[in-house]
């Protein structure tokens, strides 16, 4: 039982039954009285939460029906049920005032159980949609955590199976970050353009931003000697070089036929598999030019090229940030698609902090 008295506000412009209501109702109730519907209204509005409204129809000024519908329009009191109580006994008034969101009917003169018994039972309804729409409010939450533990260790075991990827040429995690970050700062900004909007969505972007980090999965298919070669490569170790896309795509179909399709794994079979395609046509592993490579491995092509041209590798010194850009823009409609390189050349200086802020370790 409730250790809180609910609270009934009575509106009805006679005395005699409000009268006869408070007798019946004040000892079980807190109970409060209005004469009419702008009064109970500003009683309302002036802090009176009332658990149930008891309210006659026909009276001066404002009927029932408009207090009612006020009340339903309100987010802060549209739940609160109300009971009309009238002289009104036909179905076209009781169909009215169901349809703005009555509870119940009872009709004048009414049985003083009757009013009794029904208020007690709309009490204990509106108190067990309260229970349940908290429940499900805390299930909600409930969800919510869960799904968010699974995404972060879904992230977490994504990022290992990369960096373990990543490290076998010398490379670390932080080259990871900084190419999910690049994509993910030049597909929003593509977002505002017409041409990408209705492909980059936010959900879009996120799975971008989540698979990037698989481009180079495939690496761990490529023998050490390759990998760690600081000289040029003999046309048959770069033959073997570039397997890597195929290895990444084949990795990520096994774990596709194992746990089945996502849109996730969709993305990042683009990324791993055409990365190194060029806008012209003259990359691999396919030799597919212009709108025919996917837009994310479009994207994850500059990103990619971009951070190794401005970071050590073994084989190479570390160009500048001016070098590096120069060079993007001269692959402008041949490595990289021109409203990429157009994006890039607006984010410059974010492109920037992206890498001071991922910076390798020295």
């Amino acid at each position: 039982m409730n250790t809180e008295m609910d609270s009934i506000l009575i509106v009805d412009d006679e005395t005699f039954y409000i009268d006869v209501l408070v007798e019946l109702l004040a000892g079980q109730y807190k109970v409060v009285v209005a004469k009419n519907g702008q009064q109970a209204l500003d009683r309302i509005a002036k802090g009176f939460e009332p658990d149930l409204v008891l309210l006659d129809v026909v009276m001066p000024e404002m009927d029932g029906y408009q207090v009612c519908q006020a009340l339903k329009d309100s987010p802060s009191t549209c739940d609160i049920p109300v009971i009309f109580l009238t002289v009104k006994s036909d179905v076209d008034s009781e169909i009215y005032g169901f349809d703005i969101g009555a509870a119940d009917y009872i009709a004048k003169p009414f049985s003083l159980p009757i009013v009794k018994a029904r208020v007690a039972t709309h009490l204990d309804l509106s108190r067990a949609k309260k229970r349940l729409q908290a429940h499900n409010l805390l299930l909600e939450a409930k969800v919510i955590e869960r799904t968010q533990e699974i995404s972060r260790t879904q992230d977490v075991a994504i990022f290992c199976m990369a960096t373990v990827a990543e490290t076998r040429d010398n490379e670390t995690g932080k080259h990871l970050r900084r190419t999910q970050h690049y994509v993910r700062l030049l597909a929003n900004y593509l977002s505002q353009d017409p041409k990408y909007q209705e492909q980059l969505t936010p959900t879009y972007i996120d799975l971008l931003y989540k698979s990037a980090p698989l481009h180079d999965l495939g690496k761990v298919g490529v023998p050490d000697s390759i990998l760690l070669k600081p000289s040029k490569l003999t046309p048959e170790e770069w033959e073997l070089m570039k397997r890597h896309a195929s290895f990444g795509l084949d990795a990520l179909e096994k774990a596709e036929q194992e746990y089945g399709s996502s849109s996730f794994l969709a993305v990042a079979k683009e990324i791993a598999f055409g990365h190194h395609e060029k806008w012209d046509g003259s990359g691999y592993p396919l030799g597919i030019s212009g709108d025919a490579i996917p837009l994310s491995a479009r994207l994850m092509a500059l990103a990619d090229c971009y951070d190794a041209l401005i970071n050590r590798r073994v084989y190479k010194d570390a160009f500048s940030y001016e070098s590096a850009s120069e060079i993007i823009l001269e692959g402008r409609g041949r490595h990289f698609e021109p409203a990429i390189v157009d994006a890039f050349i607006a984010l410059q200086p974010q492109f920037i902090e992206i890498a001071q802020k991922f910076a390798d370790d020295e």
